[in-house]
């Protein structure tokens, strides 16, 4: 394996930062991501997000509160597959 180059002063975690490259990410980005680490001292920055339970596991009244929000024409007369197909085609 090649010797790894230094990224330089400004990058705060040259190892996550050299992972990210490697992984594809451009120079910018992994900089970016290996500094937020750094500074929060978490190693899971940039693979954060929120999670939502599966439409199958909402109810009907919640999927057609969804599908009135998104303005899915026929939505009250929609089963409960039908509602989540229309979801998921949006």
């Amino acid at each position: 394996m090649p010797a790894r180059k230094n990224p330089g002063p400004s990058v705060k975690d040259d190892e996550m930062y050299e992972t990210l490259r490697e992984e594809g990410a451009s120079k910018e980005k992994a900089a970016r991501i290996a500094n937020a680490a750094a500074n929060t001292s978490r190693s899971s920055v940039g693979r954060r997000g929120g999670h939502s339970p599966a439409y199958e596991d909402w109810t009907v009244r919640d999927l057609r509160r969804r599908a009135r929000e998104l303005d899915v024409a026929g939505r009250s007369r929609m089963s409960k597959s039908e509602l989540v197909d229309a979801l998921r085609s949006r």
